[in-house]
């Protein structure tokens, strides 16, 4: 893509609304600031009581602050209740502002945080009781100190165009540290106001007579909800503090080199910009408009990107239904274009070009090669265990265990023949003369321990680090398989094992050529499994994923032996599915459709929580086909576009020939998903909702490596390009250890934040528990039972 330089940076009228809302919302609550303090001190300077007993007078008179009581001169001036009153109703339209787009918020949380002041703000200005007492001052200047600083941060970083590099450094540590003391003091301000209304004869009577319990609950509704949920919050700040000031204090990114985004754009100052979402979308349409140019209009002019994607995703696989050679067209444009698109810059930064025509040009570096064999015996008798819940299963308890998650939903019967078949041909074990090529060794998905303690001849392919490859030769050593590897340096001239570690690997895409030519002429003859399993963050993820392609496509090609290809399918994608999972999911919908917890979140929630998970099958040649959207919009467009193009490279493969095992794993709770709060807590209350299942890393990789072994050894197995399918995207539908998502009621993406809530309210449990014993405690001494 052609680069065009940008114009000087602009504010265009989003932007300028966004300045003047935000700029109006600091001098409000800077004007509270101003009324408040000076009349909370007059007051405390002029009392003769101790400084705590003045605090708490001065706090008690606060909401009632005039201009009279600041000493100001222009006592015409609005007062402090009226002041506060409109700039934190103000913030409701943040609600709008994130239902519109405007920023990125989400939506529900935006609303829960805005209803809770917006409810304390009620209680206070109905309340006179809450009026006059110090939490209410607690409350106001806290909230007060907490919003003049944050709206003030968000003029900077809409001026700047930088939230985390642009905006002052004293404006930045404010923004994100000040919660540490002003969460707590705003809370126990806000559980004053609430708790000092249920006590006040006029905020109960606002309903009018007998309506006064109603009030009182609905006072005492907040302090329960509270409880469980104002630590998670300030948590949730504190990691919010922690991301922003390692973004904000990281090291300038090295310079392009090898395989990188093109530049999509270049700065007043000569800056390059490489954006993934004007390439994203590139690829996208083309894929589409191999066979649907109406189509790729549309992902075209797709203006929300980052939330909009998944519509076009869930066209392309509509698209690719209607005829095998529709599949193979789209896979095939889409490939093509990421190869003509993205660039490849030389090591010395000197030359650029398309990453197409650095896989085609010849190179004259070549790596080395080391090789360590396991120091143990191979077992004479060789069975399949499966990982889980702490112990290995395997025999009649795997048969049971099997079974179990086949009646549940969790995974599909072709998952589980896989797997026992696995289980019954020990003889599929022995892979003493089989080549496992790992394209990210030491990824937490990869199978590379099950394939030593089984005595593998593994090649591993990771990062030169030392300590990735001082843990990758040592369990290779204490192990009855082997390691083959790619040095910088001959072997026999490395002194010690330290030089070694330190002389082996590569770069996945700084030597992306270099690591093919290596493949292409090791072990002549010999049949490689080449299984892609590295993976990285954002845009990184479609860098990794194009790089192995390109490595997977020449080794297809070029290679004799025979080649066949691994892929670990995500559960969060689309899939065609078998109509079994389809009925399942409609029979779960008609459940789940009718509990409550169910009903009263799909009345708050609208479209966006709880959506069925059953769509209309796609009539196309050889019949209907089913399929299920289980992209979580949160892991963004990158994230499905890297799996796209591995979707894309398994059924080219397989329609020329070669054996692909690409099967679905479950959701896994790994370092690299959990680290993230939000899908960690989801991950707990997802059960819920049945079948689901979420799996400990070890359980994932030992049973998608027995359904590997099956797809590799069964001459009936899908991943047998002699199996007929009747769409090439069918391969995905078989073997799928999805853990849950192809059968529950709902669409994953749908569910997340219920889970949430789900997870959080089985944590306050013991508290609610607590909290209502005391209330009965209190019913039971205040009406003279005990």
């Amino acid at each position: 893509m052609a680069t065009k330089p940008a114009a000087p940076p602009a504010l265009g009228p989003k932007d300028l609304y966004l300045v003047l809302y935000n700029a109006l919302c600091c001098l409000g609550w800077a004007y509270v600031l101003a009324l408040g303090i000076p009349s909370l001190l007059s007051s405390v300077a002029s009392s003769d009581a101790s400084l705590v007993e003045a605090l708490k007078t001065a706090g008690a008179e606060l909401y009632r602050a005039t201009p009279a009581t600041a000493g100001w001169a222009d006592e015409s001036s609005p007062s402090l209740a009226f002041v506060l009153t409109v700039v934190q109703s103000a913030a409701l339209l943040e609600i709008l502002h994130a239902a519109a787009g405007l920023v990125r918020s989400p939506v529900f949380v935006t609303t829960m945080q805005v209803g809770s002041r917006i409810v304390a703000l009620h209680m206070l200005n109905t309340s006179p009781k809450a009026q006059a007492q110090w939490g209410a001052a607690l409350m106001i200047i806290s909230w007060a100190l907490v919003e003049v600083p944050r709206y003030l941060f968000y003029v900077a970083a809409i001026v700047t165009g930088d939230a985390t590099k642009g905006t002052p450094f004293p404006l930045f540590w404010l923004r994100y540290s000040l919660f540490a003391v002003l969460y707590p003091s705003g809370i126990s301000g806000e559980l004053s106001v609430f708790i000092n209304s249920s006590k006040c004869d006029t905020f109960l009577g606002l309903l009018g007579p007998g309506k006064e319990s109603l009030m009182y609950w609905y006072a005492m509704m907040f302090p329960i909800i509270y409880a469980p949920g104002a630590l998670p919050m300030i948590m949730n700040m504190a990691g919010n503090r922690k991301r922003a000031f390692k973004k904000r204090f990281a090291k300038p990114p090295p310079p392009p080199r090898g395989l990188v985004w093109p530049v999509t754009e270049t700065k007043a100052n000569g800056e390059e910009v490489r954006s993934s979402t004007p390439i994203a979308k590139e690829i996208l349409a083309a894929a589409i408009g191999a066979v649907n140019p109406e189509l790729a209009e549309k992902v075209h002019n797709e203006r929300k990107w980052r939330f909009g994607y998944v519509k076009h995703l869930v066209n392309m696989v509509e698209a690719q239904c209607k005829s095998p050679e529709d599949a193979l067209k789209v896979a095939n444009a889409g490939l093509n274009k990421a190869y003509t698109l993205f660039q490849f810059v030389s090591k010395d930064g000197k030359t650029t070009t398309s990453f197409a025509s650095a896989m085609s040009a010849k190179n004259d570096a070549k790596f080395c090669t080391g090789f360590v064999k396991g120091e143990l015996e191979k077992p004479k008798d060789k069975k399949l265990e499966i990982a889980y819940k702490g112990k290995q299963i395997s025999g009649e308890e795997l048969k049971v265990q099997v079974k179990k998650w086949v009646d549940y939903g969790t995974i599909e019967p072709s998952a589980g023949e896989a797997i026992l078949k696995s289980a019954a041909h020990p003889e599929w074990l022995d892979l003493s003369d089989r080549y496992f090529v790992l394209l990210g060794a030491g990824s937490a998905m990869g199978p590379f321990e099950v394939l030593m303690s089984l005595g593998a001849n593994v090649v591993a392919v990771d990062l030169d680090r030392p300590f990735i490859w001082k843990r990758l030769i040592e369990r290779a050593r204490n192990s009855c398989g082997s390691i083959t590897f790619p040095m910088t340096k001959e072997q026999k001239d490395c002194a010690s094992d330290d030089e070694m570690y330190a002389s082996s690997g590569c770069n996945l895409f700084t030597e992306t050529p270099l690591i093919r030519d290596w493949l292409v002429d090791l072990y002549p003859g010999k049949p490689f499994t080449v299984g892609s399993y590295a993976y990285l963050n954002g845009a990184l993820h479609v860098q990794v994923s194009l790089a192995m392609d390109a490595i997977t496509r020449d080794l297809c090609e070029r290679r004799e032996g025979g080649t066949s290809l691994a892929y670990l399918c995500t559960p969060t994608d689309l899939h065609l599915i078998p109509k079994e999972a389809h009925d399942a999911a409609q029979a779960n919908y008609e459940e789940f459709s009718k509990k409550p917890y169910c009903m009263l979140m799909n009345l708050l929630g609208g479209k966006k929580f709880l959506n069925k998970n059953v769509r209309k099958p796609v009539s196309g040649e050889g019949g209907e086909f089913y399929y299920v959207n289980g992209i979580s919009v949160a892991q963004g467009p990158n994230y499905a576009m890297a799996k796209r193009m591995q979707h894309w490279r398994a059924i080219i493969a397989r329609s020329k020939g070669n054996i692909v095992s690409s099967n679905v794993a479950p959701s896994t709770s790994t370092a690299s998903v959990v680290q993230n709060r939000t899908f960690a807590w989801a991950y707990e209350g997802m059960p819920y909702f049945t079948p689901y299942e979420i799996f400990a890393p070890e359980t994932s990789k030992s049973v998608m490596i027995a359904i590997l072994f099956h797809d590799l050894n069964e001459a009936l197995s899908v991943a047998n390009p002699k199996t007929a399918l009747a769409n090439p995207n069918q391969l995905f539908s078989s073997g799928s250890f999805h853990g849950g998502v192809w059968r529950c009621a709902y669409e994953i993406d749908s569910i997340g934040e219920c889970s949430v809530i789900l997870y959080f309210s089985r944590v306050a449990a013991p508290y609610a528990l607590a909290l209502g014993g005391l209330g009965m405690a209190f019913g039971a001494k205040y009406f003279g039972l005990v």
